[in-house]
């Protein structure tokens, strides 16, 4: 097998290649439906497992050592940012994304660690000077260090509360001068263990105070991309506040925060919290909140946040159909959060991986658009719900009946035929798309 540097870029070879470093189904420049699949995709590499994850687990220490020969902590993570650049360019991927604490080391005082951050920052910006690649969103660790064992916004010490702002003003300002265009608020432990010491209407209140804050920061300095919530029901917290798609949703009415805010939804997030990843994108294009993804698969049979790179064509195809219908990525992207596994521990393994999740999503965007083309589907669908577009049923629609009319209706209404719903059916037309010629 070829090493990583004699790998100069990964090309698109089409669905009969061997060569295990070649795209079989992402064409970057093919043009599907008018806009190239680049533009349709928008690729983003995850900064934290792709240049920082070393193969740590809860029972097991590093099986990759990420410091590429040098000792310096900022020469560290200089040659980080260096090999992310050249990994982008190899893939023909246009975008990253990271955490604050990811892409430089940390002072011994949080004015420390700031310089060092400020100081990567430009350093990413003269790479991205001679390289295509920009910033899709950035977002603040408000969940690692020891201070935020409580939470961040919602810690119960107002100390940790102006850390975080801190912390997520230094990120938006990084968004600015890097073309983010968007800012991800991650609620890693915006959340609680027991009621029994939270007082759980303030947390939820300063979390929206300090939402507003962030937001106004952000358009006084220039800020004109959308501030995401990602969903997520627990994990490391027992419950968060940002549960799911619905949770969020209802949070952002109540503290009338829509329309800056949208959701970047996670697929192993959606399994976590007992639904599935279409499910969830479902929610979000409804309610008008639809911006990024960060894709990814879990084990359906551990319960926990594994972070695989998605090979699930289904999961692919599903989300990919519900992007289209909510017409496609505008601020956001398609962003891997997702790691190697601990024994895939070489620079190979991580093109493989890449590779392998970036076909899987070039392969759901083939088949959604076939999908959509096919038309029984939504034919289908539209169809089912027939009884609203006229007599009684459009009168519920449209608002003029009420229950004394409706009551009547039923009363004399002898014999009521609800239709098959027919999901075997439905389910044989998505595998004929898939694998029919």
């Amino acid at each position: 097998m070829k090493s990583y540097k004699d790998i100069k870029k990964v090309e698109y070879l089409g669905p009969t290649s061997k060569d295990p470093f070649s795209f079989k189904f992402y064409n970057p420049d093919e043009v599907i439906a008018g806009k190239k699949m680049r533009e349709h995709l928008k690729f983003a590499l995850s900064w934290w497992h792709t240049m920082d994850y070393c193969g740590v687990d809860m029972f097991g220490g590093p099986t990759e050592d990420k410091n590429f020969g040098q000792t310096d902590p900022m020469k560290i993570y200089e040659a980080k940012a260096d090999l992310a650049f050249d990994l982008m360019d190899k893939l023909s991927i246009d975008y990253y994304c990271f955490h604050d604490v990811d892409i430089a080391p940390q002072g011994k005082i949080y004015k420390e660690t700031l310089a060092n951050f400020n100081h990567m920052v430009d350093y990413l910006a003269k790479k991205q000077e001679t390289h295509s690649q920009r910033l899709l969103w950035s977002t603040a660790n408000n969940f690692g260090d020891k201070v935020f064992m409580n939470g961040a916004a919602t810690s119960p010490n107002a100390d940790v509360f102006a850390l975080a702002a801190a912390k997520v003003k230094a990120c938006i300002d990084a968004d600015v001068r890097l073309g983010g265009t968007a800012y991800v608020f991650w609620g890693g432990r915006e959340g609680y263990e027991t009621l029994l010491n939270t007082n759980m209407k303030l947390e939820q209140d300063n979390l929206a105070r300090f939402f507003k804050m962030a937001r106004d920061y952000g358009r006084s300095v220039g800020f004109k991309g959308d501030y995401l919530l990602e969903p997520k029901p627990k994990e490391p917290t027992k419950h968060q506040y940002d549960f799911d798609s619905a949770t969020c949703c209802n949070f952002l009415r109540t503290y009338g925060l829509l329309g800056d805010f949208k959701l970047n939804i996670e697929a192993n997030h959606a399994t976590l919290a007992g639904h599935t990843f279409q499910h969830e994108l479902r929610v979000a294009r409804d309610n008008g909140v639809f911006c990024s993804i960060d894709a990814n698969q879990g084990d359906y049979l551990l319960g926990w946040d594994t972070d695989q790179f998605p090979t699930d064509v289904y999961n692919a195809l599903y989300a990919m159909y519900e992007v289209i219908k909510a017409g496609g990525f505008k601020n956001g992207g398609l962003n891997f959060d997702a790691k190697t596994r601990r024994p895939s521990n070489t620079l190979e393994d991580i093109l493989l991986a890449y590779i392998a999740g970036m076909d899987t999503f070039a392969l759901g965007l083939r088949l959604a658009y076939k999908l959509i083309e096919d038309g029984r589907i939504d034919d289908f669908v539209n169809h089912r719900y027939d009884s609203y577009k006229s007599g009684i049923g459009k009168k519920i629609v449209d608002g003029t009946t009420d229950f004394k009319e409706l009551a009547e209706y039923a009363l004399n209404n002898e014999e009521i035929k609800v239709e098959s719903g027919r999901q075997e059916y439905l389910e044989t037309i998505v595998n004929e798309v898939m694998f029919g010629k």
